[in-house]
């Protein structure tokens, strides 16, 4: 690897922009567009079906592509289409703003099942690394560069395509599934804080403690109020699933813990269970150790249950340094699933 001192531009190198694909059982490959959604959603429909069951890309999820301000969906997407104008692929490179400590160009990709087994995913990850390097190249930033990439467990092909393109297995990361029907245990409430459902008058001091709170958590970087805000205001977030801890400082309340969660209800039917889905738990530095997490978790099953949800789910690093595995199975939650993160570094 280059000197970690030098700009990324030097450390990448020349990174000419990337070739769109050919493959004789792709008519044609063109950038996604709005009035791709319909399609778009049919089209991970499909790949979840074959892929991960438990979950798929909701409409938000899609409509980010076209709505953020950080993504170019006529450079940063690509989709390869059969002659009857069915999407055969899917494939993206986006560099998010938050770039503290590092800048990060995570490619996402897809290929529909039956169209598998041909190299048309080969051909969109080469499409994919070469937009990814383009970006890099583009920054001036000494941080260190990343290009990142997930493949779920269940996939082994994913798998070893990633690593064939000299992307490295960096991470291992579990779904989570607890039954709502069982009870949590609690040690007493210390009073030095409250808990409190979600309003939107906490939205910029959440943001703040979620910054806070993930600073020491592999490869994260901070929520811009532009990303927050599509996240608190999304159609599946649940404010009445969701929980904050505040506490005084300074002559003023803020927010140093938190819970917040999704329903999401399209995950339900390959899932087999209605269910939350917690996208966030966090507590800031100064305010861990008082099991403050364990009550805001306690609050959202509670919630879940007088919602007559089946069960709670979320997505946790297995080497998360604040120990969080060890919370969610002591409070009962059990590993379902698990999928890998591979990263190429500059």
């Amino acid at each position: 690897m280059a000197d970690p001192g030098l700009p990324l531009s030097r450390r990448v190198g020349p990174a000419p922009a990337p070739v769109v694909p050919e493959h004789p059982d792709v008519a044609r490959w063109r950038p996604a567009v709005r009035s791709d959604l319909d399609e778009l959603l049919a089209f991970h429909a499909d790949v979840a079906r074959a892929d991960h069951p438990n979950w798929v890309e909701s409409r938000d999820e899609i409509l980010d592509f076209f709505e953020v301000s950080h993504v170019d969906p006529g450079r940063d997407t690509l989709l390869g289409f059969a002659e009857d104008g069915r999407i055969l692929a899917s494939g993206s490179a986006v560099v998010p703003p938050g770039q503290e400590t590092l800048v990060r160009a995570i490619v996402l990709g897809a290929v529909r099942p039956e169209a598998r087994g041909r190299g048309i995913g080969r051909r969109l990850l080469e499409w994919e690394l070469a937009r990814a390097r383009e970006q890099l190249a583009a920054s001036e930033q000494t941080l260190p560069g990343w290009i990142m990439a997930y493949a779920e467990e269940r996939s082994p092909d994913a798998q070893s395509l990633l690593a064939r393109a000299g992307l490295e297995l960096r991470r291992h990361f579990f779904t989570l599934e607890r039954e709502i029907a069982q009870p949590a245990d609690l040690d007493p409430d210390d009073g030095a804080y409250a808990i409190v459902p979600w309003s939107a008058e906490w939205t910029e001091s959440a943001r703040l403690a979620r910054n806070s709170a993930f600073v020491d958590h592999w490869g994260s970087q901070s929520a811009g109020e532009e990303r927050w805000a599509r996240f608190v205001g999304g159609e599946q977030f649940a404010p009445s699933l969701s929980f904050l801890a505040v506490a005084p400082n300074d002559g003023r309340d803020e927010v140093v813990g938190f819970v917040l969660a999704l329903r999401n209800e399209q995950d339900w039917a390959g899932q087999g269970f209605s269910s939350s889905y917690v996208q966030l738990v966090g507590v800031v530095r100064p305010w861990r150790g008082r099991g403050m997490a364990r009550r805001l978790l306690a609050c959202h099953l509670e919630a879940c249950r007088a919602a007559g949800l089946e069960k709670a789910t979320l997505d946790v690093d297995a080497e998360n340094p604040t120990g969080a595995l060890g919370l969610y199975t002591g409070l009962g939650f059990e590993i379902a699933h698990s999928h890998r993160s591979y990263v190429l570094e500059f």
